[in-house]
């Protein structure tokens, strides 16, 4: 019933690669109007046509798009915006898939970044969106302990079809990056400075 769909989103997304499982029942929940997941983890994907954050540069006047510095931060966003492949808002601005090539093809998932308002980038736990988002939003609950609420959305998300891996908050995946996008960031616009002698 959404297979276009979900074929579009990959493209537009994931650069063609496949939907993960977790996201496909996320993605088709929202579609329904199904707000159960949306309340649990706080997540709005984005809808066809919305520019990726890193490519947006609407919010900039000529002058500002005209300024050689903000060119370099431009031209290096566009860049991390092939490896930073972001899917919702949510979180601390938006949440989405660390893709670049140079990591691990056999590790068992791929890395989840968030990229908040001041255009900083965050790693995030667990092996899948949904696992990550928990993660995060557990520290958000009425329950102050953090592991116990994680406990709490890890039963509920289960109940609506949708087990983690873990329901211990302790043993959810941490995996550093091989490449770190704050740091490709920095050398990226490093570059791009240095094409436009600024340095």
């Amino acid at each position: 019933m959404y297979d276009e769909r979900l074929a579009e989103f990959s493209r537009d997304r994931l650069d063609g690669r496949p939907i993960p499982d977790d996201l496909r029942v996320l993605l088709v929940a929202q579609w329904e109007g199904r707000t159960d997941f949306t309340h649990l983890l706080g997540l709005d994907f984005f809808e066809a046509g919305e520019v990726h954050p890193l490519l947006d540069t609407s919010y900039l006047n000529e002058k500002e798009l005209a300024d050689p510095e903000m060119q370099a931060v431009n031209a290096a966003s566009a860049e991390m915006a092939k490896y930073v492949r972001l899917v919702a808002k949510g979180g601390k601005g938006w949440i989405g898939y660390w893709l670049h090539p140079d990591e691990p093809a056999d590790r068992r998932a791929w890395h989840l970044i968030e990229l908040d308002t001041e255009f900083t980038f965050w790693g995030m736990v667990g092996l899948s969106l949904t696992e990550g988002s928990a993660a995060e939003q557990a520290s958000y609950q009425d329950e102050p302990d953090e592991r116990i609420a994680f406990t709490q959305l890890a039963t509920e998300l289960a109940e609506l079809g949708l087990p983690l891996s873990t329901q211990d908050y302790d043993a959810l995946d941490d995996t550093e990056c091989m490449v770190h996008p704050e740091k490709l960031m920095e050398k990226l616009t490093e570059a791009e400075r240095e094409k436009r002698g600024l340095r």
